[in-house]
């Protein structure tokens, strides 16, 4: 930050206290136009105050601005690196932890892949390969479903999920398509309602062939990597009393999983009853869709 806008910020921290809403409003603006630069600088008066009302405001204004780098990150993702799974994930973890250490869950997904690596060979079916993925993901570094807390917002946070080993359908097929896409598996991920799931495709380039039928299987990443067909999603389907459509049985785009794991996040904060973090979230969930 140039010395001049230091002395400005400054000038501006000192009027935080004031009572007149007006100019708080007017004060919190300008702050929030300096983006990120700002924030020791608020971090360092925070520290120094012993005044609750300007902790609050500065508070605030953080979160707001650590709010629009990730409304502005998911816009650019979708625009130029919608291809890139992990990137979005990880831009919907920073909207909860700020400060996240990328390097560190990067090292960990570098792990996993690497213990799927060496255990794949090319003679290997398209079956037997998932059965590796299979046994290093689930029972290696035995990642799970979340059972016992299926709706806790945790399980929409991929550093979490990494952390505790646990997650909800989606997030762990997530992470199991990110570690296979880094291996060149063609598998993808399929929106089901009420559940996510994995379709493994025939990579072999034959013209004019639809989705469905390069489709070998599809993977249940919630049941630890189950391999079902087509039969079943008609069977969920008709559970469920929906309609089959092409949808249903077919890869969806990152963009898509990248929403879906943000309304997940929705319907975690309405159960949980915080109705501020509902607000940002489909703030998100529209920058994602602009």
């Amino acid at each position: 930050m140039a010395d001049i806008n230091k002395k400005e910020v400054t000038a501006l921290i000192t009027l935080l206290d004031d009572p007149d809403e007006g100019i708080f409003s007017t004060v919190k603006g300008k702050l929030l136009d300096f983006g990120e630069d700002v924030i020791p600088a608020l971090e360092d008066a925070w520290e120094h105050s012993f005044n609750p009302l300007i902790q609050t405001r500065i508070e605030n204004i953080i979160h707001r601005i650590q709010l629009q780098r990730v409304l502005d990150e998911i816009h650019v993702w979708k625009i130029n690196n919608q291809g890139d799974l992990w990137a979005g994930a990880l831009i919907v973890a920073r909207y909860q932890y700020p400060d996240l250490q990328e390097d560190k869950l990067e090292k960990q997904l570098q792990l996993i892949k690497q213990d799927v690596w060496l255990e794949l060979n090319d003679n290997l079916t398209a079956l037997e390969k998932v059965r590796v993925i299979n046994h290093i993901f689930f029972e290696v570094h035995r990642f799970s479903g979340n059972t016992e807390n299926y709706n806790a917002p945790e399980n929409s946070l991929i550093n979490k999920v990494i952390e505790n080993k646990k997650g909800n359908p989606l997030s762990l097929a997530i992470l199991y398509l990110v570690i296979a896409r880094m291996l060149n598996m063609p598998i993808y991920g399929v929106n089901l309602p009420q559940h996510f799931v994995m379709a493994y495709v025939d990579d072999n380039e034959i013209p004019n062939l639809e989705w469905e039928d390069k489709i070998l299987f599809y993977i249940n990443p919630f049941s630890k990597g189950a391999v079902f067909s087509r039969r079943e999603i008609d069977m969920f389907l008709k559970q469920l009393n929906v309609t089959p459509e092409k949808m249903f049985y077919t890869p969806c785009t990152n963009v898509q999983i990248i929403e879906r794991l943000l309304r997940n996040l929705i319907s975690a904060y309405s159960r949980a009853g915080n109705t501020d973090k509902v607000a940002e979230i489909e703030e998100i969930v529209k920058a994602l869709d602009a």
